[in-house]
C-alpha cells in the first residue's frame, strides 16, 4: 500500500479543489456513499434485530444490502478506466500497466489475508475467500480486459458471453454426485448448484495443502470461485459507464444514456429472475444486470449532482457531499478500520456490572444503546455509530491531504 501526501493543498479547499483533473467526481462521491453503507449494514449492535433492507436476503431476492458490494465493484470498473486512461497519458506502455493491474490485485489480497489473521493469527481457520479478495480478482481480470480492448461494444460482448455462460453452468451442468439441475434438484439449491460443488473442492484442496481455506457458509461461500466469472461482468459493466462518462462530451446526454442504460438493465434482470433468480449468494446473472442498472442510475443522479459544477457550490451541497467524499477518498482504509475496530472490540473482554465478563463491542451496545432492550433501532443506532467512528481516521487523513493508494 503506498500512501501520497499532497501537502501543498489548503487546509479546506472544496471537494473538486482535491480531485486531479481527470478524476470524476461522481464517482468519488458514490463510492463514499457506497463504503459508508457497507460499514453500517456489516455493523449492527444486535444481529438478531436488524431492519430487513439492512440485511443480506436469506437467498432469493435483494435488499438494499445486496445493492452494496455489487455497486463498489461496478465503482471499481469505472474508476479502472480512468486509472488506465491517466497512466497511458504519463507514458506507461502495456507491460508497465500489466504490471501495476497484478501488483495491485498482489497488494489487496494481502491487505485481505492481514485483515484475516490479525490478532490471533489462526492459519488453520483463515478464509481465502472474501470481499477483498473478490476485489482483487475482479480488479485483475476486468483490468486486463480493459488493457485489451475498450470498445464497448467488445466489453458488451464479453458481459453477455459471460452471464449466459454462467446460467448454462447453473442451469445445465450435471453436478457431480447430485445430477442434473431441475431434474434432480431444485435450481439454484444451496448445497446441490455447481458453484457451491467446486467451492466445497477447492476448499478441499486448500484445507489439504495449504491446511487453511474454510468457507464463510461451511459447504459455500458468498464470494466463491465460479461466482467470480459474474462478479468481473459487474466490474466490466461499470468499466462500460466509465467509457461512456469519458467519450460522450455533452454530461446530459451522457446521464441520459446512463440512466436509460441502467433502466433497460433493471428490466432485464427482474424479467430474467423469473428463470434464473436474483440470489447474491451465487451473483446470478439477473443479480448483476438489476444491481448494475441501479448503480447506473445512481451515477447518473451523482453526476447531475457535482460533476462539472462551477464554483463556487452551494453551501447546501458542500455540506451534504463532503462527508461522502471523505469516505470515498479513503475507501479501502475506511474499509480497514472497521475491520480492526470490529477485532478489536471483540478481543477486548471486561467485567460488567452483573459480573459477567463480556467482550467490548457487546458492553458498548448493551450499557450505551440497548439497555437491556435492545430493537432494531437501537441497533441501527449502534450501526451508526461504528460508521462515526471510522469516519473520524478518515477525516485525519482528509486533513492531512494524506490518500491511501493500493
Amino acid at each position: 500500500m503506498s500512501t501520497a501526501v499532497h501537502s501543498t493543498l489548503a487546509p479546506s479547499p472544496a471537494p473538486t479543489e482535491l480531485r486531479k483533473p481527470e478524476r470524476i467526481l461522481s464517482v468519488d462521491l458514490l463510492r463514499g456513499i457506497t463504503i459508508a453503507f457497507m460499514v453500517l449494514v456489516n455493523d449492527p449492535g444486535d444481529w438478531s434485530h436488524v431492519f430487513k433492507q439492512l440485511d443480506h436476503s436469506e437467498w432469493n431476492g435483494c435488499t438494499l444490502t445486496d445493492l452494496v458490494f455489487p455497486m463498489f465493484l461496478f465503482l471499481v470498473g469505472a474508476a479502472t478506466v480512468f486509472s488506465l486512461e491517466a497512466r497511458e497519458r504519463q507514458g506507461n506502455c502495456k507491460k508497465t500497466l500489466t504490471g501495476h493491474i497484478f501488483w495491485r490485485a498482489t497488494k489487496l489480497f494481502l491487505l485481505k489475508t492481514a485483515l484475516s489473521l490479525v490478532p490471533l493469527f489462526h492459519w488453520s481457520t483463515m478464509r481465502i475467500y472474501g470481499v477483498l479478495t473478490r476485489i482483487a480478482l475482479c480488479y485483475l481480470l476486468a483490468g486486463l480486459v480493459l488493457l485489451t480492448t475498450r470498445r464497448i461494444r467488445t466489453l458488451l460482448i464479453v458481459i453477455a458471453a459471460l452471464l449466459i455462460g454462467y446460467w448454462i453452468l447453473l442451469r445445465w451442468v450435471p453436478v457431480p454426485g447430485a445430477g442434473m439441475p431441475v431434474r434432480d434438484f431444485p435450481l439454484l439449491d444451496r448445497q446441490l448448484n455447481l458453484t457451491a460443488w467446486l467451492d466445497r473442492q477447492v476448499s478441499a484442496f486448500t484445507l489439504r495443502w495449504l491446511h487453511t481455506g474454510t468457507l464463510y457458509l461451511k459447504t459455500s461461500d458468498p464470494e466463491g470461485l465460479l461466482s467470480t466469472l459474474t462478479s468481473v461482468a459487474t466490474t466490466l459493466c461499470g468499466a462500460v459507464a466509465g467509457l461512456w462518462m469519458r467519450s460522450e462530451p455533452s454530461p446530459r446526454r451522457m446521464r441520459t444514456i446512463l440512466s436509460l442504460s441502467g433502466m433497460a438493465a433493471i428490466i432485464t434482470g427482474v424479467i430474467w429472475s423469473i428463470w434464473f433468480p436474483l440470489n447474491k449468494n451465487l451473483w446470478t446473472s439477473s443479480y448483476v444486470l438489476f444491481c448494475a442498472g441501479i448503480s447506473a442510475v445512481a451515477l447518473a443522479a451523482c453526476s447531475a449532482l457535482v460533476d462539472r459544477r462551477p464554483k463556487p457550490w452551494p453551501r447546501w451541497l458542500e455540506v451534504s457531499t463532503w462527508p461522502w467524499f471523505v469516505f470515498g477518498a479513503n475507501a479501502i482504509a475506511a474499509y480497514t478500520t472497521s475491520v480492526v475496530v470490529v477485532k478489536t472490540c471483540a478481543l477486548i473482554h471486561l467485567t460488567g456490572a452483573d459480573g459477567k465478563s463480556r467482550n467490548l463491542w457487546s458492553l458498548a451496545y448493551i450499557h450505551g444503546f440497548s439497555h437491556g432492550t435492545s430493537n432494531n433501532w437501537t441497533s441501527l443506532a449502534f450501526a451508526i455509530a461504528v460508521v462515526i467512528v471510522c469516519f473520524m481516521p478518515n477525516w485525519f487523513l482528509w486533513h492531512k491531504r494524506i490518500f491511501w493508494k493500493i
